[in-house]
């Protein structure tokens, strides 16, 4: 094993959150920002539509609040939400000072503006956007200003293990004293696993839509920060809440193809095979409807009709209208045989987005000191029951710099000495058997797309129980014995991850927002945070907790 690696701060991700936070600490902090593949293979690079922000002065602070409670199902932290919105037009002039190039349009008097779109759930268009690839030229322009700081290392083909912490790997342990102190990392070239030491560490890894068979995401959205911090003690909030998105290319080689919620906010139409609009039956808003109401209303007509996908309609818009709004959406269908300025094209729901993750404060902080979670990782109370569109981008600029204000208090220039344990290799044999991994992968995720998914029961959620907890065993086994390898490490932070949603799940007896149950179709008058609590690691199958706040 080579020796330690010592920094001031570890960051685990190189999305909007990893890159932001390293940004703002790299002046004072030597930063270290580690992710699994690329730097650019990250939920950021593939968002479409754009950043939700008050920069229309017919909009409001107020406006966007009550739009972001009233998506959120009830279960938003109103406090949180306002402390979001508020600092939303200064991400935005963030940005813009780093060189990212938002559309723009020419108003009547022949000023130059950003140009605002509107998408589900929202009152105003408050969306500013880089044409329909705002995603791609935030996460470019983010790299490249991380790419010149001399106090950022970047680390990519680097898988996290597991987090080290002071109670299970420090010498001398010190009773109850615990904080997290670095981690263990597999470099999935070298195929070594190396120890980072950092008084801080911050996860900004991104969701866990992987565990689903149809995902939105890259291939990275494995829920390894959730797992890692749940495995280190932290508790984990409303993972019953994941989020589909309602238009997904339905297409056997589009992989992974979003049609961005834009389109419906600038006009597209959901229909049936038939030419039918549907949305007009589900909510008076139609195709502007939250994501929860739109993806079970296309569930719902689905499963009806025995179709397995619908529609979405732009094609009654001007073809240079289309071309210029949503450029990279037109040549991508364009690759799959359909021109969106002449023709519907088909779409399904597809996992999309974690609303719930690792419990923080309004500072990025988790239950152990010395960790934060920030980004899609992270639970902060902000989207409740449901996300609203485009609020996810805003969430990462707005706490990654909460997080680096806390970090820059936290750590100094000395770091306290730790004796660390190694990683001990020396009991473990390389597999023979690696399709054991993909096979457990695959039975994974469509046990969970047919248990676990839009619409769930008491049934199906105990069948999934049953699954998963068998798969958690023979996974574990099969960890203790194997060398470890990036498939294995991934498949053991999903069934982690799947497990605390169904246990999430069956603890919320009520439909609300993104968890629909036939069996308790109506919302609770008492309902609140799901929260698991780890009262260790071993008894994870058998106890967890659940809160109600209000």
């Amino acid at each position: 094993m080579t020796d330690n690696l010592n920094y001031d701060v570890l960051i685990f991700g190189s999305g909007a959150a990893g890159l932001t936070l390293a940004l703002n600490l790299a002046q004072e902090r030597k930063v270290a920002v580690l992710t699994k593949s690329d730097l650019q293979e990250c939920s950021t690079y593939y968002a479409q539509g754009g950043i939700s922000a008050v920069l229309d002065g017919d909009d409001s602070f107020e406006s966007h609040i009550e739009d972001t409670l009233d998506a959120g199902a009830g279960l938003c932290d109103p406090d949180v939400v306002r402390f979001t919105v508020e600092r939303g037009p200064g991400s935005i002039e963030w940005l813009q000072r780093l060189g990212v190039d938002f559309s723009e349009w020419f108003n009547a008097d022949g000023q130059r503006k950003p140009h605002l779109t509107r998408e589900g759930g929202h009152s105003h268009r408050r969306v500013i956007h880089a044409e329909d690839a705002t995603g791609r030229v935030v996460e470019n322009t983010l790299i490249t200003q991380a790419r010149a700081h001399s106090n950022i290392t970047l680390l990519e083909h680097r898988v996290a293990v597991d987090l080290i912490t002071e109670r299970r790997h420090a010498k001398p342990q010190d009773g109850d004293k615990n904080r997290c102190l670095g981690a263990y990392v597999l470099d999935t070239q070298s195929e070594k696993i190396e120890t980072y030491l950092a008084p801080c560490v911050v996860l900004a890894t991104g969701g866990a839509n992987k565990v689903y068979l149809y995902t939105s995401n890259p291939d990275g959205s494995t829920g390894d920060g959730i797992a890692m911090a749940w495995r280190a003690g932290c508790r984990i909030a409303n993972m019953e809440f994941m989020q589909f998105h309602p238009t997904c290319l339905y297409h056997p080689r589009a992989k992974s193809s979003l049609i961005s919620e834009a389109v419906r906010g600038e006009g597209g139409r959901l229909l049936l095979e038939n030419g039918e609009r549907f949305m007009r039956k589900f909510d008076p808003r139609m195709e502007l409807a939250p994501r929860d109401i739109v993806a079970r209303a296309i569930d719902h007509e689905m499963k009806r009709t025995g179709a397995d996908h619908v529609y979405l309609d732009i094609s009654h818009k001007p073809a240079d209208f289309i071309t210029h709004h949503f450029p990279n959406i037109h040549q991508t269908c364009l690759t799959f045989g359909f021109d969106v300025t002449r023709e519907p094209i088909p779409v399904v729901p597809a996992a999309h987005y974690t609303c719930g993750g690792v419990m923080t404060d309004t500072k990025g902080a988790t239950d152990l000191p010395g960790l934060y979670a920030i980004g899609e990782t992270a639970h902060t109370g902000l989207h409740g029951a449901n996300r609203m569109a485009s609020n996810s981008l805003l969430e990462c600029f707005v706490f990654a710099k909460a997080a680096s204000e806390d970090i820059l208090k936290y750590t100094g220039s000395k770091h306290e000495q730790f004796d660390i344990a190694s990683w001990d290799e020396s009991r473990v044999t390389d597999s023979d058997e690696e399709v054991v991994v993909s096979h457990n992968w695959d039975e994974l995720r469509r046990f969970m797309w047919d248990y676990v998914g839009i619409v769930r029961t008491d049934k199906r959620l105990a069948r999934a129980q049953h699954r998963v907890d068998l798969l958690i065993s023979e996974i574990d086994e099969y960890y203790s014995y194997f060398r470890v390898t990036p498939d294995l490490l991934e498949l053991r932070n999903l069934t982690t991850v799947a497990k605390l949603i169904i246990q999430s799940a069956m603890l919320r007896k009520e439909s609300r927002g993104l968890h629909y149950t036939l069996d308790y179709p109506e919302p609770s008058k008492n309902s609140g945070f799901t929260i698991l609590t780890p009262l260790n690691a071993e008894q994870f199958r058998k106890k967890s907790q659940l809160s109600v706040t209000n």
